[in-house]
């Protein structure tokens, strides 16, 4: 069992949720982040005013899934993350952790079964 990490432009999560339900991931939990790497911020112009965003909006996913689900998850997320054939510089990041034990709270399933 894995744990998946990962951080996504805004823009991505719709079409990546779907096309997560396509191969069978229907479960992940969604949040507002805000950060910085090598984009460096951005620069806004707001009622004539320019100004500086030194953290940028992002969203982070975490997933959980069997081993079995770990690779066509990771190329779902790489293929439709990604801006332009090649990405580029903000497009996120994918952190793959391993997982020790799963418990579904709401039911008896422990194991690769709660997930």
């Amino acid at each position: 069992m894995k744990i998946i990490v990962a951080i996504i432009q805004p823009t991505k999560l719709h079409p990546l949720r779907d096309a997560l339900q396509r191969i069978g991931v229907e479960r992940m939990t969604v949040c507002d982040a805000q950060g910085f790497g090598r984009q460096k911020g951005q620069t806004e112009t707001y009622r004539g005013v320019e100004y500086k965003t030194h953290l940028l909006r992002k969203i982070v996913l975490e997933i959980a899934v069997n081993d079995d689900f770990l690779e066509r998850t990771l190329e779902t997320i790489i293929s439709v993350a990604r801006t332009g054939p090649e990405g580029n510089i903000g497009d996120g990041k994918i952190f793959v952790l391993p997982m020790e034990e799963a418990i579904q709270i709401g039911g008896t399933e422990t194991g690769p079964g709660a997930i």
